[in-house]
């Protein structure tokens, strides 16, 4: 006789459940170089920019039981399409907002992004802060611009997940969703069977060119 499944819809008591993630983060910081090496597991020194936003999906196994099924919308960084962000990130249940640790600049625009999202986004948002391009500062520490101490003192006083980062090397870039997915309610969401992420806005064409996010730092790379 076949097992009934529960409300997640998995049968044997697994729970699934499915969750809508956007990225975040001035253009050059490496957003969409780190959804390319989570959802794909590569890395592209040379990218084209994102234009207003891409979509992928990407599913983790937390343990036997568990799965979660992120649908990530990887917004573009350039000034021109920050107006569209709200739409990306409304009824978005985490995010992941990039700085690159080589500019102190972005760390700013980074903690702005943070606000929006506390002020305006889903008040049970679960936010992370991940500091990219960390193989360039392994390579060549004096290339660092923000201090790891500093930007975790201030994730800790937001109340924001925090990962430094490569989409180069991987480092820490799996490590970053699962800690999001752990904070996620998924015993809820498998429950009540609900897709955690809401459908795609309409009448966007999303393409998929992504933004230049490298960590290689080769010259002429729009990003």
């Amino acid at each position: 006789m076949a097992q009934r499944a529960p409300a997640g819809g998995r049968p044997g008591g697994a729970r699934f459940a499915q969750f809508k993630l956007v990225l975040l983060g001035e253009s050059a910081v490496g957003k969409s170089s780190l959804v390319l090496r989570f959802v794909k597991d590569q890395f592209d020194g040379y990218r084209e920019s994102t234009i207003g936003a891409a979509f992928l999906t990407q599913t983790i196994a937390l343990d036997d039981q568990t799965t979660v099924k992120f649908e990530i919308w990887d917004t573009a960084g350039q000034e021109r399409y920050k107006s569209l962000a709200p739409m990306y990130y409304r009824n978005a249940n985490c995010a992941v907002v990039v700085y690159d640790i080589t500019q102190a600049a972005s760390l700013d625009k980074a903690k702005s992004w943070v606000k929006e999202l506390q002020r305006q986004a889903n008040e049970n948002i679960i936010i992370a802060l991940a500091g990219n391009k960390l193989d360039l500062v392994t390579e060549s520490p004096d290339k660092r611009a923000v201090s790891q101490a500093d930007a975790s003192a201030y994730a800790q006083e937001a109340g924001l997940l925090f990962f430094e980062t490569s989409a180069k090397t991987a480092e820490n870039v799996k490590e970053l969703f699962l800690a999001i997915a752990r904070k996620l309610p998924i015993e809820q969401a498998a429950q009540r069977g609900m897709r955690g992420a809401a459908g795609r806005p309409g009448g966007v064409d999303l393409g998929r060119r992504e933004e230049a996010g490298t960590t290689g730092g080769q010259g002429g790379c729009n990003c």
